[in-house]
């Protein structure tokens, strides 16, 4: 599990549109990543449409990105459905959401599975962790990431 102050983990995934999105291009900026199951599901539309909702109130300060398993054409379904606004990253082989810690065990109906435990880290401008959310609820994600950023 990582800890607020060390160092975000890299990575270069493909956004909904087949952009290439690389978080080292980022530094200089507050990004928040947020990892989430299966697009386009009731939790992550709860997720997801709570962070579009919040970024006029976020304006410049921070950049948004969801991370999913999914592939690009799903995560772009999932975008011009509820008209996200921000890049969604196809994380297919897991390999992103197993540095930041948020693959694992979880428990469904009492089976046992791997998965995307859903997670979201707020990262500084020097690429390291400022906040660090396991297991964040849907609905908490844009709240605390507006009151960590008026902290």
């Amino acid at each position: 599990m990582l800890e607020v102050g060390h160092a975000a983990p890299s990575f270069t995934l493909t956004d909904q549109h087949g952009a290439s999105v690389s978080l080292e291009n980022l530094k200089g900026r507050k990004v928040l990543v947020y990892f989430y199951p299966k697009a386009d599901t009731p939790g992550c539309t709860t997720q997801a449409c709570g962070l579009r909702d919040a970024l006029p109130e976020l304006g410049d300060r921070v950049v948004v990105l969801g991370i999913s398993p999914d592939k690009e054409a799903a995560l772009a379904r999932f975008d011009t459905k509820y008209t996200l606004g921000f890049p969604l990253l196809s994380d297919p082989d897991h390999a992103t959401a197993d540095a930041y810690g948020a693959w694992g065990e979880r428990k469904m109906y009492g089976k046992s599975y791997m998965g995307i435990i859903r997670s979201a880290f707020l990262i500084d401008e020097k690429g390291r962790l400022a906040q660090v959310w396991y297991k964040i609820s849907p609905k908490d994600t844009p709240i605390k990431l507006i009151k960590a950023l008026a902290d």
